[in-house]
């Protein structure tokens, strides 16, 4: 039985603040023998496109997946794995492949050099990793399964296999400008894989995952994620949620294993992640945005959450 949409509002305001977007693309074109061997990218995803099969799917856990031409997946915590012609093949890290510059943003591996489309018994592949977020809410992106197949969505969301169609065309044709296009088309079904569990009830997760699933406790969630900055107190979320102080804090920590004043410690850092490493953010108006009075009393807590100081981040982001 398929599990039914959420009928609230989290679900919808997690999508809305859901980041998905590749920072490096690869067409790789392979022939068999082979086995590409992708390391563990931690804090982004990992998509394929199998623009011709047969590959395999290995995971660092041992699950194994059979995806041929015009499957597509996504592997949202960026687990290790291997993309194998066969179960006995040998693997490379797909860091040592030589690669060509197609455009800023995609290269293109193809060990064999051949100047024509891939040949019938070939593997064609376009892969992505991606930076991944959902406004702070990472605990969400932990829940999700290692690998996440866009063939369990194609009857639900029939709008999907045009795109699967059109990256297929795109990745055998080369026409101009194909790579961008590629790129552009990786992301938004990435996007799709990941409404598509999110609308499915996520799947068999467990967790943090029941705040999505209970209409009461999602209420606090979405204040909480609204409101960053607002100087919440235990009174106002028990408040959303509809019950006394005491059965919000044990039904709150019971979800997440820890005290809502901690999650809202914990989600504000990891806004201001972002919001200092990717937006560009000057700290001291990250820290006044989150509510916190003074720039010492941010870098205090950023420093007790995170192990350093928010400067520290600035820095290392100054030498990438």
């Amino acid at each position: 039985m398929v599990a039914q949409a959420p009928s609230y509002d989290l679900a919808s305001e997690l999508l809305l603040g859901m980041r998905l977007v590749g920072v490096k693309y690869r067409r790789i074109d392979m022939t068999p023998p082979f086995g590409l061997a992708f390391s563990q990218a931690a804090g982004r995803a990992q998509f394929h496109f199998i623009g011709r099969g047969p590959v395999l799917l290995r995971t660092a856990t041992g699950k194994q997946f059979e995806l041929g031409t015009g499957d597509a997946l996504l592997l949202p915590q960026g687990v290790a794995h291997e993309l194998l012609s066969g179960p006995h093949a040998t693997s490379r890290n797909i860091d040592v492949f030589a690669t060509t510059d197609l455009c800023p943003t995609v290269c293109a591996i193809s060990p064999n050099a051949r100047q024509t489309n891939v040949a019938e018994d070939g593997a064609l592949i376009f892969s992505g990793c991606m930076e991944f977020d959902l406004g702070g809410m990472q605990l969400l992106v932990a829940s999700m399964p290692e690998v996440m197949l866009v063939s369990t969505l194609l009857d639900r969301n029939p709008e999907i296999r045009p795109m699967l169609e059109a990256m297929e065309h795109e990745a055998l044709a080369r026409r101009a400008g194909f790579a961008g296009i590629l790129s552009r088309l990786a992301d938004v079904v990435s996007a799709f894989i990941v409404r598509g569990w999110v609308e499915c009830g996520c799947g068999d997760a467990t967790g943090w995952v029941q705040a999505l699933r209970d209409p009461r406790l999602s209420k606090v969630f979405l204040a909480l994620h609204r409101e960053p900055g607002r100087n919440w107190t235990v009174a106002e979320l028990a408040a959303e949620m509809g019950s006394s102080r005491s059965v919000f804090a044990e039904r709150f920590l019971a979800v997440t294993g820890m005290t809502p004043v901690r999650y809202l410690t914990e989600l504000r850092m990891r806004l201001a992640m972002q919001w200092i490493s990717r937006d560009q953010e000057n700290i001291e108006v990250v820290a006044y945005r989150l509510g916190y009075g003074s720039l010492a009393a941010f870098s205090r807590a950023f420093k007790r959450v995170l192990g350093y100081p928010p400067g520290e981040l600035r820095k290392a982001q100054r030498l990438v």
